[in-house]
């Protein structure tokens, strides 16, 4: 209990510590002067951390009064609901951001195109492209979605009514966006559609981009004297000489970067529900259960910052609760293994997307079905030790032991077995001083017969 007390004690102080620290608070002495050049970086798989530290980086540029905000992008893609998130606080910005795609041989791909073309600037280096932005669901196979004349070419499978909304609703943000910023929203249209990509050079041709820069200075350089409209007013950047601060992830951002990888969320999930089983076979160690508490409030917030398939949710739950009655209650392996069964599936489509980095890996599902089927085995295997020991404990361990009947009767009498009296019955009659066996029990009456005649 003392190792369970201090356990919580120094959680609580690692929680109060890390929420005590300010994340780039605009009070710490090492802020950015006013009129700063913002650098920001988009360097992975955009999802639920990159968005928050895109987030909080572009709302502490406008307290600081930045001139300008930089994102560096080197993006493979990422999470529809992180990409507008970025993409709603880039246009409510009142500070100009510029996406720069840097350096070379990097991309801007699916989700960085869309936010490629909501900058107030686009930029990318010499031998860099964008992209390839046409959505896909998880469980529906890539589909090429042509115009509805094209159907004598098209010889591969015919796009779903779903399949047709998820490009529609698609075409028709890209198409906002590059209204907006007065971009080509025919080939924007044609990276949903078609999945094109182009290089840097050919999107300046085709008017995507605004700039082609080799890096950051020249592209500052570039930018002195752009003017821009943001909120209906002109605006003049004036980018040289200008104090350039790169805003960092702070522990925040790498914080959720673990928290929201699938395969660790589905790790936690069951290190929790095995916390707790253990704490329920040994109550008072408190260990396995505060880990276990901890572990799903982990689990739980993490997942709900991801795109959970509902359906998956319900069947992992299922799975658990399964395993957890053939641990409570074996069953030889009935309920275990169809847990696993609904576990592996939940597992596979718990994540509603198609994007490689957000998906649980398959070997992650295969080593905790293994662990699981293990512990199933070991659970059965226990429950048939126990059934084949002879009993030790309680009024069953009379049946077999020999006694002395105490008095003669023929249905019903006292009988003496290792100097207690006990009431019992009998098919035979019996005499004072007759041996007997008891041969069940029931209730606090024991059923004997008769032995060799002893003396008392």
């Amino acid at each position: 209990m003392r190792m369970t007390s201090r356990f919580v004690r120094l959680m609580l102080l690692f929680v109060i510590f890390c929420y005590g620290i300010p994340a780039n608070s605009e009070e710490s002495p090492d802020a950015p002067p006013a009129g700063a050049i913002w650098l920001l970086q988009i360097d992975d798989a955009i999802g639920p951390a990159i968005s928050d530290y895109i987030v909080r980086g572009l709302q502490r540029a406008q307290m600081q009064q930045a001139e300008l905000v930089v994102i560096e992008m080197d993006t493979p893609g990422g999470l529809d609901t992180s990409m507008r998130e970025i993409i709603q606080a880039i246009i409510a910005s009142k500070v100009p951001v510029v996406t720069y795609v840097h350096p070379g041989g990097a991309r801007a791909a699916s989700a960085g195109t869309y936010i490629l073309y909501a900058s107030h600037i686009a930029a990318m280096t010499p031998a860099t492209n964008l992209g390839a932005a046409t959505p896909v669901q998880i469980g529906v196979p890539s589909i090429p979605i042509g115009n509805p004349e094209d159907e004598e070419d098209n010889q591969g499978p015919t796009p779903t009514t779903m399949d047709m909304k998820m490009v529609n609703d698609a075409i028709a943000f890209i198409r906002g966006l590059a209204e907006l910023r007065g971009r080509n929203a025919d080939w924007a249209e044609s990276a949903v559609r078609e999945a094109a990509s182009l290089s840097a050079q050919q999107a300046l041709q085709e008017n995507v981009i605004d700039v082609i820069a080799a890096d950051l200075d020249e592209l500052l350089l570039e930018l002195d004297g752009y003017v821009l409209v943001i909120e209906s007013e002109e605006y003049v950047l004036n980018t040289q000489g200008r104090y350039i601060h790169a805003e960092d992830q702070d522990w925040r951002t790498e914080f959720l970067k673990v928290i929201t990888n699938p395969n660790l969320v589905l790790i936690l999930g069951m290190i929790g529900f095995y916390g707790i089983i253990l704490e329920f076979y040994n109550p008072g160690v408190g260990v396995p259960g505060v880990v276990g508490v901890i572990c799903l409030l982990l689990a739980g917030y993490g997942l709900q910052m991801l795109p959970v398939n509902y359906a998956g949710l319900a069947l992992i739950i299922l799975g658990i609760a399964l395993m957890v009655a053939e641990a409570m209650a074996p069953s030889f392996g009935i309920f275990g293994f169809g847990g696993i069964v609904s576990f592996l599936i939940g597992s596979i489509i718990l994540i509603d997307t198609d994007f490689g980095a957000f998906q649980i890996g398959l070997p992650v599902i295969a080593a905790t079905g293994l662990i699981s089927l293990g512990f199933i085995f070991i659970t059965i295997s226990l429950a048939m030790k126990i059934r084949k020991k002879d009993i030790v404990t309680g009024i069953q361990t009379m049946i077999g032991m020999v006694g002395v009947a105490m008095d003669e009767f023929e249905v019903e009498g006292m009988v003496k077995i290792r100097g207690e009296l006990w009431n019992a019955t009998s098919e035979s009659p019996l005499s004072k001083g007759d041996q007997v066996k008891v041969v069940d029990v029931s209730g606090l009456r024991l059923k004997v017969e008769k032995g060799d005649q002893v003396n008392e």
